[in-house]
């Protein structure tokens, strides 16, 4: 009987690896076409939020596949594999900043056009992201940490089509400059949650003290 049970466990933790393998291809798939896709609107329209959009896409990819490089690993390897994704993160926001000095230094009127129908394209594919996430969003370090990269990017998509209409409205490339500062502190922060969670992971449980001390 009690290897009966025993097979039955395994079977349903291949079952849920299986699961997890199968949505994080998904999205690994998705959010490489978006980057594409975002980069090349970019540069189209020349817009530093939509320019963060896609460096942000590209992160997600790398995140996601490393998510799935350690789907049934330890928790331990999962935490580390968080921190690098913390990393990605950061160096996302990096980019960002590059981006927005050289559009500071560079001043003109974004193409809202492109970036309106760009936005608005990614961020129903982030919608289908976050979808397939959701049901893991509060499992192990690595589902979770997926998920809250997905949740970034609704933010980042309603960020970026606010953009486009605010250029739209105002005849102005400020708007354009505003979200992507916005979108950087949220990368920032996307980055310090991440590294923290993976930290408590990685941190090991202090000893607990079961009092009496020694006696004579």
């Amino acid at each position: 009987m009690s290897d009966c049970c025993g097979c039955g466990k395994t079977l349903e933790v291949e079952r849920m690896q299986a699961g997890q393998r199968r949505v994080l291809r998904w999205v690994l798939a998705i959010n490489l076409l978006t980057f594409v896709m975002m980069m090349a609107a970019a540069w189209h329209s020349g817009s530093a939020s939509l320019l963060s959009g896609s460096l942000d896409n590209l992160g997600d990819a790398l995140t996601y596949a490393l998510s799935l490089a350690v789907v049934g690993a330890s928790v331990t390897a999962k935490a580390r594999v968080a921190l690098f994704k913390a990393l990605f993160i950061l160096a996302a926001a990096v980019a960002v900043a590059v981006g927005i000095g050289w559009k500071l230094a560079h001043p003109h009127l974004p193409l809202f056009e492109s970036m309106g129908i760009a936005a608005m394209l990614n961020f129903a594919a982030n919608l289908v992201c976050l979808r397939l996430l959701w049901p893991y969003r509060q499992g192990d370090i690595n589902l979770a940490s997926a998920w809250a990269c997905s949740l970034n990017d609704i933010y980042e998509g309603c960020a970026v089509i606010l953009a486009a209409l605010a250029v739209w409205a105002f005849g102005a490339g400020w708007p354009d400059m505003v979200i992507a500062v916005a979108l950087l502190l949220l990368f920032l922060r996307s980055a310090w949650k991440v590294a923290r969670a993976a930290w408590r992971e990685l941190r090991p449980a202090a000893p607990v003290c079961t009092g009496g001390g020694p006696r004579a």
